[in-house]
Parts: C-alpha cells; sequence; structure tokens
C-alpha cells in the first residue's frame, strides 16, 4: 500500500527541534513486531532468554563498538521487548585543518579542537537505534533459518533523561521490570 496522507497520519513522536544527537542519557523502549513473545520467557520474577534473546542482548551490547561516543548503561530484554538506557557522549574532536587556516581564540586552562563534521562524528539516538533494529533482526532471523521477518515494530519510545532523580527511577524500572510483568502493559 502506497502512503496516502488522508489515510495514514502519522505524527512525529520526538521532540520537536530537539537534537537527538546532543549528549545525555535516553531510555528507549522497542516492542518487538505484533508484541510477539520471541526473546524468552518470565519465570518466577526472572527473564529467561532464549537464544533469540541472547543474540538481541549480545547486538545491544556491541553498539558502543560501533559508536565509540555511545555507552549502554542499563537494560533488560523482556519477551516482548527491550529497556535499555543509551548514553550518548560528547565527542573528542581532533584539531585538524583541510586546507584553511583559522583564526581561533586561544584560553589557557582549555585546548582548543576544530569540530570538524559532528554529523559524522556522533550519532543521533534514531541511527543508533536503526542500526541496532537492523542488525538484530538479520541475525534473528538467521538463526530461525528465514529472512525479510519484521522483528520489531516499525518505531521506538524515547524519553530524554534530565536528572539523576530520573535517571535512578528508570534504572530501579528496568531492573524490576521481569518481577512486575505480569502487571506490564507490555504483557498481552
Amino acid at each position: 500500500m502506497t502512503y496516502n496522507p488522508e489515510i495514514h497520519h502519522r505524527k512525529s513522536i520526538r521532540l520537536k527541534e530537539f537534537d537527538y544527537s546532543q549528549a545525555g542519557y535516553y531510555f528507549v523502549t522497542i516492542c518487538s513486531h505484533n508484541r510477539e513473545h520471541l526473546f524468552g520467557k518470565v519465570n518466577v520474577g526472572k527473564m529467561e532468554l532464549n537464544e533469540k534473546g541472547n543474540l538481541a542482548i549480545k547486538i545491544l551490547l556491541d553498539l558502543p563498538n560501533r559508536f565509540n561516543s555511545i555507552e549502554i548503561d542499563s537494560y533488560i530484554i523482556m519477551p516482548n521487548h527491550l529497556h535499555t538506557i543509551i548514553i550518548i557522549n560528547q565527542p573528542e574532536y581532533e584539531s585538524r585543518t583541510v586546507g584553511v587556516e583559522l583564526a581561533l581564540p586561544q584560553k589557557e586552562s582549555l585546548p582548543v579542537k576544530v569540530i570538524q563534521d559532528r554529523a559524522s562524528s556522533v550519532p543521533t539516538l534514531g541511527r543508533i537505534i536503526q542500526v541496532f533494529k537492523s542488525i538484530s533482526t538479520i541475525e534473528i532471523n538467521r538463526y530461525r533459518t528465514v529472512s525479510g521477518i519484521p522483528i520489531w515494530q516499525r518505531n521506538y519510545f524515547e524519553h530524554v533523561i534530565r536528572n539523576e532523580k530520573e535517571l535512578y527511577e528508570i534504572r530501579k524500572y528496568i531492573e524490576y521490570n521481569p518481577l512486575n510483568w505480569m502487571d506490564d502493559e507490555y504483557n498481552k
């Protein structure tokens, strides 16, 4: 079906005018396609991952090797969704010029660095999620010996963590998610 603006009213759930490549902590939830229970099961308040869940975790934890300006803080894979906190760090830029001399004011306390192309060195949150979904879909489908089958819903939920209290609360939410599985909105 082709896109028809009269029928398909997709509203962005992202913050308008917000730079999702800026340094910060981001709480992300990604649901499996049709909320299918793919990644294991909750047994007596503990998540028991199956091979697909282990693959998803492995790929999630490998993201900092692909994007050197990010870290994975807390995470949990549930039967049909993933929660994680992704940290985007301010990158260290090298001072280099390409055929251009820049006259920059010198400050004694801070070294002057020339910012080249921010977009090429700092990924957006959307790009990080896109890479995760793409690689995990390929690997999980390879394990299932199928191809082209969606693993993830088309979008994801994010929340920009604004302070230490929120960070603490979200870390606890992630940690206790298996204990609360019976009451979880994603448990259908």
